[in-house]
């Protein structure tokens, strides 16, 4: 198996509703962004997939974001802009990018980092009940 891993990261701005502390006022984090991408099948030039295509895909969604209010966001305007709604965010949005683009690739994890000690890792797993 292998594990293609890209960082970047995006500046924006956030709150969370009904939170019960000073993260409930407008403030802002420089969000860093970890993907994991996995897969076993490698193409004809060796590579399980373009670093240059799987930045730019991880690109375009943290440009959506990008010194931006996330909360005014149409996927945050019912959901608490919380790293873990955003890893969750953009773990849907590569799989999507990945099944119409590169099929025999899936993303294996999404990493938030909200400041250099505190991150949030989604990961899709049907065997886990909450």
């Amino acid at each position: 198996m292998y594990e293609l891993i890209v960082q970047t990261h995006f500046d924006a701005a956030h709150y969370l509703r009904d939170y019960p502390g000073d993260c409930a006022r407008v403030h802002g984090h420089t969000w860093q962004v970890e993907v994991t991408l996995v897969g076993r099948q490698l193409d004809d030039l060796g590579m399980l997939i373009d670093f240059k295509e799987v930045k730019k895909a991880v690109k375009a969604i943290c440009d959506q974001l990008d010194h931006r209010m996330i909360n005014e966001h149409d996927y945050f305007q019912q959901r608490n802009p919380t790293a873990e709604n955003l890893s969750f965010y953009f773990y849907h949005e590569l799989a999507g990018w990945l099944k119409e683009h590169h099929p025999h690739v899936r993303v294996g994890t999404v990493r938030i980092w909200e400041s250099p000690r505190a991150s949030i890792c989604y990961r899709a797993d049907d065997d886990i009940s909450a």
